[in-house]
């Protein structure tokens, strides 16, 4: 059952993504911006790199990582090792937000971004990219935790 719900997890979110692109695209190509006050703007960038732009470009070398990476997390995710519930949801999630930014340089050859913060000088992202990081900061949780767990484990035993 429950790699049922990570594969209609990874369905449904990757799905949100790509509607949340598409309009996107049909609301606000062409230059058009909507603000909110002086805190958050949407704006339409095509950005043929990863984060920050780095890498623009290299579509193919991308596309080739994150389908390679993809693969794997989802391996691990389906082979039932994976046993605390915290590092599973974020492996789901960064799956999503691969899978949402793979999908649109395979079929777009960039990636839609259209969040702009405007309190701070920052990249423009996308929801992918919100599953991403918030995956990845609930896996260094995780591993943090973790860490803790398994220091308090050796000092009780001596």
């Amino acid at each position: 059952m429950r790699r049922f719900l990570t594969l209609a997890a990874v369905l449904v979110l990757t799905a949100a993504d790509q509607l949340i692109k598409i309009a996107a695209d049909n609301f606000l190509s062409g230059g058009r911006v909507i603000r909110l006050g002086s805190f958050l703007a949407f704006r339409y960038v095509e950005n043929t790199g990863m984060a920050f732009s780095m890498l623009s470009g290299k579509t193919v070398l991308l596309s080739v990582v994150t389908a390679v990476m993809l693969v794997t997390i989802l391996a691990i995710l389906l082979s039932g090792k994976v046993k605390s519930n915290v590092l599973y949801a974020s492996l789901t999630l960064i799956v999503s937000g691969g899978a949402g930014n793979l999908y649109d340089r395979i079929f777009r050859g960039f990636v839609i971004d259209y969040i702009e913060p405007l309190f701070v000088d920052f990249a423009v992202f996308n929801f992918a990219d919100c599953l991403i990081t918030v995956g990845s900061f609930g896996m260094i949780l995780y591993l943090i935790l973790d860490i803790i767990k398994e220091k308090k484990g050796k000092e009780q035993k001596s």
